[in-house]
């Protein structure tokens, strides 16, 4: 159901955040805002600066937005400070411990469209949590797992689920001796390889290392992000997604494939140049499909997740192995984005898509209770 009585559901909509992926959250909001029907749902939209002010009230989109680089705005800086963003928002206000007052009065479902830390990592679900407020995706324990590369990749492990080798680094035993942490991981896992922050996804921050001469660099940039690094084997592979959606009874999609035109599918290409192709449905045989498709559901599970996620793997090109690369529990849901038109592809069109998910938020809550 998506109606209480014979009034529409309030569906909160929090986007942009702390992260380095506020400006990739702003895009997959006006997505998820302008896929719930009008006639079955209200939607209060709220925003968050990067500071981590809570904008409600007015337009927190345009505030937001007027300020972002990757929509033109010429003063990415002053959403530091909020001075731009007073006119345009009603109530502007800091949300240290809790929500701030009234976000959750008369709020149905919460909907979090917040990428990276302080959104998609437990952070805002255990406020959630405290609310006592529906609200779509995985819950603290989830989304803290999969948001964590390493410890995810533990937990996939555990469960014996196929992975290219992997190490992880520590930011400050790298910058005590470099010389030996490099040479380790040379040693360890060959090149080339990729280096990225543990916590941090839309492929912000990792590196393609061709050599050893490339690693420190790489490192460096990764360490950037991250008090910890994954660094993973590369593998000359085709890369496939799927997309995951339920609770405790999970489906996946079809698969897609993408071909970067650059050496991987980096930032640029997922939401900036637009140049990457997208094979959806990807050409697999049925059975390779059918494989992935249970990987994707047993990795669901591992992680303990709900409401949606999207499944990252290789698919080896010399051997036809498949490896897991990552899961993601807030995947984007920009107009390029993977996880809707994969959705759109296995018969579930974006507006169906996201009362499912409200649904899916709603069932849990009452389980929970």
């Amino acid at each position: 159901m998506t109606e209480r009585g014979n009034r529409k559901l309030r569906i909160a909509v929090l986007f942009g955040g702390r992260s380095d992926e506020h400006d990739v959250s702003l895009r997959s909001a006006q997505t998820v805002i302008g896929a719930l029907d009008p006639a079955r749902y209200e939607v209060v939209p709220i925003g968050i600066t990067r500071r981590g002010r809570w904008l409600s009230g007015g337009d927190p989109m345009t505030a937001l937005t007027s300020v972002s680089p990757m929509f033109g705005g010429e003063d990415a800086a002053s959403s530091e400070t909020g001075e731009a963003l007073g006119p345009l928002a009603v109530r502007e206000q800091s949300a240290p411990m809790t929500l701030p007052p009234g976000a959750t009065e008369g709020i149905d479902v919460v909907f979090p469209v917040l990428h990276g830390p302080m959104g998609e990592d437990g952070t805002v679900q255990g406020m959630l949590e405290l609310a006592g407020v529906p609200y779509v995706g995985s819950t603290v324990l989830g989304s803290a797992v999969a948001m964590d590369k390493a410890i995810a990749k533990t937990i996939l492990a555990q469960a014996g689920l196929p992975q290219l080798p992997w190490l992880t680094v520590l930011r400050k035993d790298w910058e005590r001796d470099p010389a030996t942490v490099e040479a380790w991981i040379g040693e360890k896992l060959g090149f080339p390889c990729f280096t990225k922050p543990a916590n941090l996804g839309s492929s912000v921050g990792i590196s393609k290392v061709h050599g050893p001469e490339e690693l420190h660099g790489a490192l460096a940039e990764a360490a950037h992000y991250d008090r910890k690094i994954v660094v993973e084997r590369g593998v000359d592979a085709r890369e496939i997604e799927l997309a995951v959606l339920g609770n405790d009874g999970p489906m996946a999609s079809v698969a897609g494939e993408i071909v970067p035109r650059s050496e991987f599918y980096d930032y640029n290409a997922k939401y900036v140049d637009d140049s990457a192709e997208l094979h959806i449905p990807a050409k697999l045989d049925g059975d390779l499909l059918g494989y992935f498709q249970s990987l994707a559901i047993d990795a669901f599970r591992a992680l303990d997740l709900a409401g949606m996620a999207r499944v990252d793997f290789f698919l080896e090109r010399e051997t036809d192995h498949v490896y897991i690369n990552e899961v993601n529990t807030i995947p984007g849901f920009t107009s390029i984005s993977m996880y809707p038109m994969l959705w759109e592809a296995s018969g579930v069109p974006l507006p169906v898509l996201v009362e499912r998910l409200i649904e899916l938020a709603l069932d849990r809550h009452s389980e929970r209770r």
